[in-house]
């Protein structure tokens, strides 16, 4: 939030430079983000006024003027702006003057007619982003004045990072009683006199939604001039602030909301039909918006209509054919309560920002809702005139927020601070802090201001009183604890290994959101039905992952889009499955390979990565987990992956994952050509780890022999791996394909299939007998098991 450090000292204004100030706020919890002048520098402008205007003899689009700065003489000045006229006060450039673009005011010879300086607009002295001509002051602005004492430009603008609990903040009188408490300033409340009703002419108000909208309050205005100008010194206050000069109705809402953090809202009457209701929309009612938006309401929220049609979403944007134009003769003026999560769920789910939602969903004070309107009213009648009715205040007292009184205990505070703060000192900043208390036994009872609605709990009040103690006067202390190394233990999952097994066998790991596209999870997970998010933080993260397959995706589309032709990601999160009316939270790993399966190079040719390469990958990394176990793939479907390439991974017939590659109509819909692999695994069925255990190797050698067969070829090669095991018994130290064969000399339907088969003995030394019987054991097996001939 921005303010004008002048306009904050009007409230209160302690004995600090404005350095000093903004490091009391940031040590207080209220980071100053920036300081910066209130004006760009400039110099040798004042006020001037023009006295004739004369069309120049050598060019139409000319005139020169003269023009008064209160010196003896008067300038001439060659100006070419549309709106000049004699009798208006404008910023004039003297001679020598220097502009914020750092352009020094000469004299300057203009079609034969020499300028003694420059009229200038509110852009080219920095102080507005457009103008439609020069910069033109009230009447009564003193001549020959330098702009900067008159707009107050030697003033600087405190940008101010605002956390979301503290809404009271959001206003000069909200900071202003932090720097009040702060510092021990006196606080400077501005006064001003209600407005006295001159007709008594009211507009009927219902409230339906009374929990959304507790507290309504109205008034009826009639002859404003809504084409009066804003006075300069509260669009001055509005631009330092960050928000733009509009019209002088709009103007005085914005500086109200900024004086005193209620948002408001002004209708133009003639067009509100029979009355005011605030309640909930019906589904296929729809709005025109101020920021040009049409929107299609549902049935879930809260609007401002008249007896026809909504005028406003409440407390978001007002609408368009309700809205105050220069036409404008009548208003009706809207200050109210909101619920502030009905604001924070229609903002967000109509995607629509404003500095009213800002607030309101922040939280706003209950209690101001009636003095923000009469401010706003008399700002009103002296800059717009008009004759202001009665107020119509509409309140249900059960929905507005309940007085909070909150019990606490000095011992409590020491033990939460580490330190101990005198009794006295700590009353001392509750008076400091406007809060009314007494004692109760040993403990204080502390009655909460009803702007401060982040405070509801004691460890509430033991960070106020450590904030105006000062964090710098907390000492230090060095933490002492009793540190022991735990072994852990061998059931205990140890993500670490796992990543950085993955990490060597070149893959990379990414965090991603546990909030997903509801369109993407459906695509990659159609089994499943998500979680949807009641609140989500943007359209894109509505629902719950039910896979991590979603956040792999969205990296490898980020990456691949950025020419990144070999890609290979993991991440270890949790996903959110739900079973009946339980959410299972289940941590889980997910990989995802795509692109070159090696990395470019002159030695080897090119090839993409297949099913094999990333089944390679995850036997790698399961053998961390089951050193000695036999896990096996198997044929599996799965909605989003190929049919003929997906395989569901086993250990002792239990499933623990699945991989595969993704079904070409999940390519078609990610707009993706080429092959993309995925796998996942259930960490809760990776944790049993084995301890590494070493045995001595034996010293005796190694035969190997090699057997050649024929088989059908819808036989898996792990079927005949593990006949091979079976018969071979301890002996066998490898058995693994290192040729398969089908075509030319093999028969339909068979395909040959060599093995070698490592043989050695522990203690002595094999002899042929022995490995020529083990062998014919093998063959007779393969072939009364699976049916293989052996191939000569």
């Amino acid at each position: 939030m921005k303010l004008s450090e002048s306009w904050l000292r009007e409230w209160v204004n302690p004995r600090l430079t404005h350095e000093e100030l903004c490091h009391t706020l940031t040590m207080a919890g209220l980071e100053v983000e920036e300081l910066v002048p209130a004006a760009e520098y400039f110099t040798g402008i004042v006020i001037g006024e023009v006295l004739t205007v004369e069309k120049h003899p050598e060019a139409d689009r000319l005139h020169v003027c003269e023009v008064d700065i209160g010196e003896p003489d008067t300038l001439k000045i060659v100006c070419g702006a549309s709106n000049v006229k004699a009798g208006m006060k404008v910023p004039v450039a003297r001679v020598n003057a220097i502009l914020p673009d750092k352009t020094i005011i000469n004299l300057t010879p203009i079609r034969g007619i020499t300028s003694q300086g420059m009229l200038c607009s509110a852009r080219e002295l920095g102080l507005a982003e457009e103008s439609q001509g020069l910069w033109e002051f009230p009447h009564d602005a003193p001549i020959g004045q330098d702009i900067r004492v008159y707009l107050n430009l030697d003033d600087y603008v405190i940008d101010i990072s605002i956390t979301p609990n503290r809404g009271d903040c959001l206003s000069v009188r909200g900071m202003a009683r932090e720097i009040a408490a702060l510092t021990g300033s006196p606080l400077n409340e501005v006064t001003f006199k209600k407005p006295v009703p001159s007709t008594e002419e009211r507009l009927p108000i219902a409230i339906e939604a009374k929990s959304a909208c507790p507290h309504y309050v109205g008034r009826v205005i009639h002859g404003v001039k809504a084409d009066a100008p804003t006075p300069t010194w509260l669009k001055e206050r509005l631009r330092r602030s960050g928000i733009r000069s509009i019209s002088p109705i709009v103007d005085v809402t914005n500086y109200v909301m900024l004086e005193l953090g209620q948002p408001m809202h002004a209708f133009d009457l003639d067009t509100i039909k029979q009355g005011i209701v605030v309640r909930q929309s019906r589904s296929g009612e729809k709005i025109a918006l101020l920021d040009g938006s049409e929107k299609d309401l549902d049935s879930e929220t809260l609007i401002i209509a008249d007896h026809e049609r909504p005028l406003a979403i409440a407390g978001v944007m007002g609408g368009m054919d309700s809205s105050v134009t220069l036409l404008t003769r009548s208003i009706l003026l809207e200050s109210a309560y909101f619920s502030p999560q009905v604001i924070a769920r229609q903002r967000q789910y109509y995607n629509l920002n404003s500095d009213s939602a800002y607030r309101f969903e922040r939280g706003v004070d209950p209690a101001i809702q009636q003095e923000a309107i009469e401010r706003a009213t008399q700002l009103i009648l002296e800059i717009a005139g008009g004759n202001a009715g009665p107020l119509i205040n509409e309140m249900s007292k059960a929905y507005l927020p309940k007085e909070r009184m909150i019990t606490l205990a000095p011992e409590k505070i020491a033990r939460v601070l580490g330190i101990t703060i005198s009794e006295k000192e700590i009353e001392n900043i509750f008076n400091l802090l406007s809060f009314t208390w007494k004692r109760e036994k040993e403990n204080w009872l502390v009655h909460v201001p009803s702007y401060r609605f982040d405070l509801s709990i004691p460890e509430d009040l033991i960070e106020e009183v450590a904030r105006l103690y000062g964090y710098d006067n907390i000492p230090t202390h060095t933490m002492k604890t009793e540190l022991r190394v735990i072994s852990a233990a061998e059931n205990t999952p140890d993500s670490h290994e796992l990543r950085q097994a993955l990490s060597d066998q070149g893959f990379h790991e990414i965090i991603s959101y546990s909030f997903v596209e509801k369109r993407l999870q459906a695509l990659l997970d159609p089994q499943e039905t998500p979680r949807e998010i009641a609140n989500p933080i943007t359209a894109d993260m509505t629902v719950m992952r039910t896979n991590l397959w979603p956040g792999l995706v969205s990296a490898f589309l980020y990456n691949k889009s950025r020419q990144q032709h070999r890609v290979r990601l993991f991440e270890l999160g949790t996903c959110f499955v739900t079973r009946g009316k339980e959410i299972l939270q289940q941590p889980r790993l997910g990989g995802l390979l795509a692109g070159f399966a090696c990395p470019e190079q002159w030695g080897e040719p090119a090839r993409a990565a297949d099913f094999y390469d990333l089944k390679g990958h995850i036997e790698n990394l399961i053998s961390l987990c089951y050193p000695h176990a036999e896990v096996t793939f198997t044929s599996e479907t799965h909605p989003a992956l190929h049919p003929g390439q997906t395989a569901g991974i086993y250990y002792q017939e239990q499933q623990i994952g699945i991989m595969g590659a993704f079904h070409p109509s999940v390519l078609q819909a990610l707009d993706v050509s080429e092959s993309v692999f995925v796998f996942e695994l259930d960490l809760n069925l990776l944790n049993k780890p084995v301890l590494s255990r070493f045995h001595e190797i034996s010293k005796y050698p190694e035969i190997r022999r090699d057997l050649a067969i024929l088989v059908n070829q819808t036989i898996p090669s792990k079927d005949i791996q593990d006949t091979i095991k079976g018969v071979a018994g301890d002996w066998l130290k490898d058995v693994f394909i290192f040729d398969v064969y089908q075509g030319k000399g093999i028969p339909p339907g068979l395909k040959s299939i060599a093995l070698a088969l490592i043989l050695q003995h522990s203690t002595r030394t094999l002899v042929d007998d022995e490995v020529s019987a083990l062998m014919e054991r093998v063959i007779m097996a393969l072939k009364g098991q699976l049916g293989a001939e052996l191939r000569s």
